[in-house]
């Protein structure tokens, strides 16, 4: 979000008059604040009266083609004034009242550059929601404008943007159907952030959602954005939405984002907001959506589906009974500001829900109070509110939320036990609570080196087969680990298999190869670099010089030492060696991670027989050979 940007503009509108004794000059520093005020006024007017704003324009891309499908306007003050940033503009145009006539100039100013630089694809035009719901502007009148300037409305997408509650949702409904019927198509900015996005999305239902940069960014790193971002396109393919992903700034980030499937994409790694933008992206975005392969997600673990119920949600909120009137429950909602949601309740039995802005809503219109006021609350009462026990687990009422209208993740939900009404849970808490238990299994998906186990192994096996690109498979194994634990205890084991997961890890790419810890001291790497090779050379140069610190002088100098076998005979046991058994894996070569399992275990099972450090190549189509590490 950059400016608001109104469609309510007369053709021609008079600009307010300049005084003609204000300079257009810097405003000095001055204790005195109203005097501030005054400059700040002057060149706000005066930027009105000159015209002294600027249109940037940055590119949205198709995630899947790399081809720019229109532009978001975006605009400035004069470069050497306090009012260049877009915020302090509308500040000062807000406490002036004048903040009509700014929008309109930001509309104007933002089309013409559209149009006189003939850029392809559609415009993203900001508007604020209160600027939709003037009734008296001469809406039509955008239309004709928008004509005259030769740009057909049906490449305008009016993008609202927040900077304050919206509470008229029935108004805005109207007003979003009048510039349908005239052509438009609309976005709501920054998803996930603002006052009520969600709730815009279920009333408007946009032809587009922008989401907020703050989720887009880092999403590579980050398992709780990962599971926003995903959750957000399942609903946008549910309900006909193509997502826009807002502040892309890496291309790792690019990446997981297309995998997830948004359709769209913006930020700074593939165009900068500019008054010149271009017409394609760079070539090195292009190459890599080109590029085969899929992104490496953050990791995370599978929930425990069992682990905590929605008991721990509960909230104790004062019910109300279906003979109680709309005028009392209103009065209940003027005295706590707070209160969004009161549960209707009849001898213990829960019967509804009725929300605070649905009863603003109603009581807003002319002559409902009169009309209504003292009927029963269950007439503006929501009576498919979604009910649970106190025993439903936090994940079965996660699905069921998700399967659910959108409207009730706002409402919350109503915890019973036994069918008798005990309290409410609220949908932002449930929401936290899911992200908290997907953070820990993430965490924990294996306890000693916090590297994923099977199940996210398997998962990133088959979106490498599925996507058809050639990779690798690496599987990692301990030698002569067993009497090493044996001789030296267990806690000491645990730090070599720690030390192992930490050489392996170094020498991966981070957003190219994956690694998993299969359990105990077996690991797994599926490599998509090229130099996939070198790498494995590393680790074992590194492993085979880290190994020594975790033997006695003695032991290290004669290259081992001795312990008991099963059967109680002493036996020499070489220093604790890593092998690596690889895989080449080719488009169709393997359909399923069972088939690839198989074939890696294989070829450690091979590497296991050289003796030291070692790398070895299944080459099927070839030639098996092995490849010896420096210590090899």
């Amino acid at each position: 979000m950059n400016s608001y940007l109104p469609l309510a503009l007369p053709s021609a509108a008079p600009a307010p008059a300049l005084p003609s004794n204000v300079a257009y000059l810097k405003p000095p520093a001055a204790s005195d604040m109203g005097a501030k005020e005054d400059i700040l006024r002057a060149h706000l007017l005066e930027i009105i009266a000159e015209r002294h704003l600027s249109a940037l324009l940055q590119p949205i891309i198709h995630m899947q083609s790399g081809e720019i499908i229109g532009y978001e306007g975006l605009i400035r003050g004069p470069s050497d004034s306090p009012l260049h940033a877009p915020m302090n503009l509308f500040k000062v145009a807000r406490a002036n009242g004048l903040t009509l006539e700014v929008e309109h100039l930001c509309r104007r100013v933002v089309l013409e550059r559209f149009a006189e630089l003939d850029l392809p694809g559609k415009l993203f035009l900001n508007v604020s929601p209160e600027c939709l719901l003037l009734r008296n502007a001469r809406h039509g009148e955008t239309l004709e404008y928008i004509e005259e300037i030769g740009i057909n409305p049906e490449r305008v997408i009016i993008e609202l943007t927040e900077n304050q509650p919206t509470y008229d949702y029935a108004l805005m409904r109207e007003a979003v159907l009048h510039y349908r019927q005239m052509g438009f198509q609309i976005a709501i900015d920054d998803l996930g952030e603002g006052f009520s996005s969600l709730r815009l999305w279920s009333e408007l239902r946009p032809e587009y959602v922008k989401i907020d940069m703050h989720f887009i960014q880092g999403i590579n790193n980050d398992p709780v954005k990962l599971q926003f971002v995903r959750s957000i396109q399942e609903i946008a393919e549910k309900s006909d939405t193509l997502v826009i992903a807002e502040g892309i700034e890496t291309q790792a980030e690019l990446l997981v984002l297309r995998d997830l499937g948004v359709a769209f994409g913006q930020g700074y790694h593939l165009g900068r907001p500019s008054a010149l933008p271009a017409k394609a992206l760079p070539a090195e975005v292009v190459k890599a959506l080109g590029r085969n392969g899929v992104a490496v997600y953050p990791r995370r673990g599978g929930l425990d589906k069992n682990a905590a119920s929605i008991l721990k949600l509960l909230q104790h909120v004062a019910a109300v009974s279906p003979e109680m009137n709309n005028n009392e429950v209103y009065d209940i909602f003027l005295k706590d500001p707070k209160l969004l949601i009161i549960p209707v309740v009849d001898a213990g039995l829960p019967l509804g829900l009725i929300s605070r802005f649905d009863m603003i809503d109603h009581f807003a219109r002319p002559y409902q109070r009169e009309l209504y006021g003292k009927k029963s609350c269950k007439l503006f009462m929501d009576g498919n509110a979604l009910v649970a026990d106190k025993d439903t687990s936090l994940q079965d009422l996660s699905f069921i939320m998700v399967q659910a209208d959108a409207h009730h993740l706002f409402n919350g939900f109503i915890i019973t036990d036994e069918g008798r009404y005990m309290g409410m849970g609220r949908g932002h808490d449930l929401m936290r609570e899911i992200t908290q238990m997907q953070i820990n299994a993430a965490r924990y998906a294996n306890p000693l080196t916090l590297l994923p186990g099977n199940v996210p192994i398997n998962e990133h096996i088959d979106r490498l087969l599925q996507s058809g690109t050639r990779f690798w498979v690496c599987y990692c194994d301990l030698d002569n680990f067993k009497p090493f634990n044996d001789v030296y205890g267990y806690r000491k084991g645990d730090d070599v298999i720690q030390l192992t997961g930490e050489i392996l890890s170094r020498h991966c790419d981070a957003n190219r190869d994956f690694i998993g810890h299969i359990g105990g001291d077996d690991f797994m790497i599926l490599f998509q670099s090229e130099d996939w090779e070198s790498r494995c050379l590393a680790m074992l140069e590194q492993f085979a010089l880290a190994i020594l610190d975790f033997y006695s002088n003695d032991d290290r100098d004669r290259g081992g030492y001795i312990s008991e076998d099963r059967q109680g005979k002493k036996v020499f046991y070489s220093l604790i060696s890593l092998s690596l058994g690889a895989i080449k894996v080719e488009p169709r070569q393997y359909y399923t991670h069972h088939q690839i399992a198989t074939a890696a275990a294989e070829a450690k099972k091979q590497a296991k027989k050289i003796h030291g450090n070692n790398l070895f190549l299944d080459r099927r189509q070839d030639t098996a050979s092995p490849r010896g590490g420096p210590a090899a």
